[in-house]
């Protein structure tokens, strides 16, 4: 079509809609900031309504928009409608979103659906290319829980390495598999780990410390991990 007499007139119109696409990413833009900055003012309600207005435009936003709806959801306590949210932005980037695996996972966490929830961690971990430390924690939880101990502690330590260190929790954690089977001395350096990683705030470490230096034999505690969402 270019070497026919009218390709100026068809290069102006392709023009006119790349300005307007242009334009349209802008406005996209600006709604997502707008919305994050009521998110962070705890506006949740004014932010739905200012991601949904993103929504009103085609294009890659759409799974952005969808995602921090569910953030709010979430927040609002709407459990529900958030997995709804985080489903939708999942499929919109055909299941390469790590951020709304992982909120989807502990949503369904929060609705007693553990089997679905462990499913989407997997495939948070899986659409990071294995670097998500928060859902590798996860399943390193739920092993530990189903006495899988070998896994667990596999889990434990590539979510230490992914997360460069930065999850204390994860060395309570093996600190406690390896007192309850008799290895106090390494248990206790896992321990101590955990309150270094934790500027001395990880009040099970403690605890677990104290209770190997006592050696006393009752069940040592299991650190909860921490757990956060926030709109992108």
């Amino acid at each position: 079509m270019r070497y026919r007499n009218y390709a100026l007139a068809i290069l102006f119109v392709s023009l006119q809609f790349m300005l307007a696409g242009s334009a349209r990413a802008d406005e996209t833009s600006e709604g997502i900031e707008r919305g994050n900055e009521a998110f962070h003012r705890g506006q949740y309600e004014y932010a739905i309504f200012l991601y949904r207005g993103v929504l009103a435009w085609h294009g890659p936003q759409q799974a952005r928009a969808h995602f921090n709806i569910g953030v709010c959801q979430h927040k609002l306590g709407r459990l529900q409608e958030a997995v709804s949210e985080y489903r939708v932005a999942i499929k919109a980037r055909d299941g390469k979103y790590p951020l709304a695996c992982y909120a989807l996972g502990l949503a369904l966490q929060n609705l007693g659906e553990r089997a679905e929830a462990m499913e989407a961690f997997r495939q948070c971990v899986k659409a990071s290319g294995g670097k998500h430390a928060e859902a590798i924690f996860e399943l390193a939880l739920a092993a530990h829980r189903d006495g899988k101990f070998e896994t667990a502690v596999e889990y434990y330590h590539r979510a230490i390495k992914e997360s460069k260190d930065r999850l204390p929790a994860c060395h309570n954690n093996l600190g406690v598999i390896l007192a309850n089977h008799g290895d106090l001395d390494e248990a206790m350096r896992e321990f101590r780990n955990a309150l270094k990683g934790s500027k001395n705030s990880l009040v099970e470490a403690r605890e677990n410390l104290e209770r190997c230096r006592r050696a006393e034999s009752s069940p040592l505690l299991a650190a909860l991990p921490a757990r956060s969402l926030a709109c992108e």
